[in-house]
């Protein structure tokens, strides 16, 4: 079954450099949905490192974590 999709001249010239001789659109699209799966964890490491927003939480997180009491529970 095939679709039809609408395309930019941009995304289409983005997706037409992807394309090897032989290849179909339907093949790129896939090889390019598949990669995009395939990500590691480490590519977001240090993505939040310079965001003072971040920092802020990050403090607040360790003093609630450091002031945290267990209760006891008695069942």
């Amino acid at each position: 079954m095939t679709k039809v999709i609408s395309l930019s001249d941009e995304a289409y010239g983005s997706l037409k450099r992807f394309k090897r001789e032989g290849e179909s659109f339907s093949e790129v699209v896939m090889e390019l949905a598949n990669e995009r799966r395939k990500r590691s964890l480490l590519e977001l490491a240090g993505v939040w490192k310079d965001d003072p927003e971040i920092e802020k939480i990050f403090k607040q997180v360790l003093a609630d974590r450091k002031n945290f009491r267990m209760r006891d529970v008695k069942f």
